[in-house]
């Protein structure tokens, strides 16, 4: 029986890649010369450190530019609100990995009303779905590309 899965990934290696970039580009930017700034990744957080805020906020354009030159969504990015204090600016940037249960049993009911012939079924940070024929599922993809979810969506394990 034809089957896919539904998963919400970012390769963790091109974001460290984009970090390591973008710092470079701050240490040799004008802008950021004498300034106390940086990027700092753990697994899949990106912690932003300047001295102002309106530093943070050429700092997060800069990660962006990189990530995208990199081919990663940046949809995938939750982006906190900065805290400051007087002589110090932070800002967290989580990379979202796997879709949400809730934000699963939504697509899985929008597979569902869909009236197609496929079953949907959540397994763990990812979506199952299963159906006799190649064409339901390919609509399916088509139907999932059309919605607007906060998330970049990609399609694994296409079996016939």
């Amino acid at each position: 029986m034809p089957s896919f899965d539904i998963v919400s990934e970012v390769d963790l290696q091109e974001v460290r890649n984009a970090v390591d970039q973008a710092n470079r580009e701050i240490g040799t930017r004008f802008d950021f010369k004498g300034v106390d700034a940086a990027f700092e990744q753990n697994e899949n957080e990106v912690q932003l450190r300047a001295e102002q805020e309106f530093q943070l906020n050429q700092m997060m354009d800069i990660l962006r530019q990189k990530l995208v030159k990199r081919k990663v969504d940046i949809a995938a990015m939750d982006i906190k609100d900065p805290e400051t204090s007087l002589n110090a600016a932070k800002q967290l940037v989580i990379i979202k990995q796997g879709i949400e249960s809730e934000l699963a049993k939504k697509m899985v009911k929008q597979i569902k009303s869909s009236k197609l012939k496929v079953q949907a079924q959540i397994q763990g940070d990812q979506i199952r779905v299963t159906g006799k024929k190649r064409d339901d599922l390919q609509q399916v993809i088509t139907l999932m590309r059309d919605s607007e979810y906060a998330l970049p969506l990609q399609y694994q394990n296409f079996r016939d």
